[in-house]
């Protein structure tokens, strides 16, 4: 297990730095940059401002200080807000999307795997109708229109007793439980649907085969055959989803940010992009491509307990 892991990470390595120079090419022979605006600079004030950053030096060159600092895990200063660095802007936005995102992807996937146990344990009953449905609802409608229904339900139609709003319809308020609901239940609907219908054809899948069968003729009862001999198998290809199911909470809450007004991750990726803030969009590049790699190399290792042979 431990060489598995070794030649694991000896792949990671390679793939964040192919992704961090490709992305690094991209944003600097893209026409514009990050000092273009409505007001034109004069030519004096343009030179001084790339002398500062060291735009005016050679692309290769810019390149590899780059990599250098980032290597002492500096992700450098921000081009477009002053006096902050990209290691400050993410200090202050990474808390708020791990309170969105953390909470959700465990609760989603506890959730899916159940319901996706049920569904399939008793296959064409209510219960599967519901989970059929619930899994057809998340994949088909868009975060970006399923956000605003929850808003417009809790926020606005849903009144207490005193007139108030059951839940708030947007903002962090210090990271007070009320105002992380919508948000976390955006994501659980989002990727338990997703998880649940895995988990049911899986285990549907496992429920067919032989030693099933076997298990059956010589008496076991049916919640020991689920629990000790399907379930294990079962979760193979759910683990292969968690890792899409974790980077993709990442890349949601650029939607759901946006829609709940949270000061997360997401509004720093869509603001780096509109003002070609160069440091800022490489910074949050980095930062997601190291997480998906590593979430990866989780369901690798997760994927290899479950099933020995994949080590081989």
């Amino acid at each position: 297990m431990l060489a598995y892991t070794l030649r694991r990470v000896m792949w990671a390595v390679p793939t964040v730095l192919s992704v961090i120079t490709v992305c690094y090419l991209l944003l600097h022979l893209t026409p514009g940059g990050p000092f273009d605006s409505d007001k034109k600079l004069s030519a004096e004030v343009l030179a001084n401002l790339n002398a500062k950053y060291h735009l005016d030096e050679p692309l290769w060159k810019q390149y590899l200080d780059y990599l250098g600092a980032l290597l002492h895990g500096d992700l450098g200063p921000s081009l477009r807000y002053t006096d902050w660095s990209v290691n400050d802007l993410v200090r202050r936005a990474l808390p708020v999307s791990l309170g969105i995102g953390g909470i959700s992807v465990p609760i989603a996937l506890v959730l899916g795997v159940a319901l996706g146990t049920l569904a399939a344990v008793r296959r064409n009953s209510l219960v599967d109708h519901f989970v059929m449905l619930l899994g057809n609802l998340g994949n088909v409608v868009p975060p970006f229109v399923l956000g605003p229904v929850l808003v417009w339900i809790f926020a606005v139609l849903l009144k207490t007793s005193a007139g108030q709003s059951w839940l708030p319809a947007g903002g962090w308020g210090d990271g007070a439980w009320s105002y992380r609901v919508l948000p976390v239940a955006l994501l659980v609907i989002i990727n338990m649907a997703s998880i649940a219908r895995v988990m049911r054809g899986s285990l549907i899948e496992v429920l067919s085969g032989n030693f099933i069968r076997t298990a059956r003729a010589k008496g076991l009862p049916n919640r020991t055959i689920v629990l000790r001999h399907a379930l294990r198998p079962a979760l193979m290809p759910v683990v292969s989803l968690l890792g899409s199911v974790c980077i993709s909470s990442i890349t949601a809450a650029v939607v759901t940010e946006s829609v709940f007004a949270l000061p997360g991750l997401g509004q720093l990726i869509v603001n780096g992009a509109i003002n070609r803030d160069y440091t800022l969009v490489l910074g949050l590049v980095v930062l997601t491509t190291v997480v998906a790699v590593l979430f990866n190399l989780l369901v690798d290792l997760a994927y290899a307990w479950l099933d020995p042979r994949i080590r081989y």
